[in-house]
């Protein structure tokens, strides 16, 4: 059975006709517009996410198969946070909060690349990923069985009133973390003028004591210059006869 394969990054649920797809699929002799609609169906779920599709066709039958990859499970976790990065400091910083319903959909997505043997190990494992990014923090209520009866539903739905109090927490969390970072650029530039001329090693960890972000050292500490290469030795000059 000859089979020959199209590979494409498609934007979840809105796949088209047109390049790349349409004019990689058109040689093929399949139904272009069946294909499309197929792709958009088992994508719908990743909308306004690049999604890598494989459309698998054989060359005799023209029947076909669509497999759709899924994107990494942080770029997942953020869209259901409503975030465009993690947390620098994870430990320390939380910059947004989803509930047990939006771990489950992540869960599920990302069932085939996930190695939980069941969905309560699969939404274990999502929040594993959610807490080094400063997103959400209940495994341990997850181990407690508070969870089971919703991870065992498989609901991953949320109401208008749930939608708005993430939002809520998403803004509240948005404004602590402007007003820690202040906190740690005025102890950070009172440092820098405590010791100010000093070695930038004995600085840094003057900082580092003071636990600033790696984040926010960067951008306030000089680059030390860089030294000078050394000068080439002289050449000896020929003896004299």
């Amino acid at each position: 059975m000859a089979e020959q394969s199209v590979k494409v990054l498609v934007e979840g649920g809105k796949a088209t006709a047109a390049p790349p797809l349409g004019p990689a699929l058109g040689p093929l002799g399949v139904n272009i517009g069946a294909v499309v609609a197929d792709i958009n169906k088992k994508t719908a779920s990743f909308q306004k996410m690049q999604v890598p599709v494989e459309v698998k066709v054989n060359s005799e039958t023209k029947q076909y198969t669509i497999t759709v990859g899924t994107p990494p499970a942080a770029a997942l976790i953020k869209k259901e946070a409503g975030v465009e990065k993690g947390a620098g400091n994870p430990k320390v910083d939380k910059v947004a909060d989803i509930l047990i319903e939006q771990v489950i959909k992540v869960a599920k997505m990302k069932e085939d690349s996930l190695l939980g043997k069941d969905t309560k190990g699969r939404v274990k494992e999502i929040m594993g990923t959610c807490q080094s990014m400063g997103i959400h923090e209940a495994i341990a209520e997850v181990n407690a069985g508070k969870y089971d009866q919703k991870i065992a539903s498989g609901k991953t739905e949320l109401s208008a009133e749930e939608m708005k109090k993430l939002e809520e927490e998403r803004k509240h969390l948005a404004e602590e973390m402007e007003k820690k970072r202040a906190l740690y650029e005025k102890t950070a530039k009172d440092i820098l003028e405590m010791f100010k001329g000093k070695e930038r090693a004995i600085v840094k960890a003057k900082l580092k004591e003071a636990n600033i972000p790696d984040q926010i050292i960067k951008e306030l500490l000089p680059v030390e210059e860089e030294k000078a290469p050394a000068a080439e030795a002289k050449k000896e000059e020929p003896k004299k006869k």
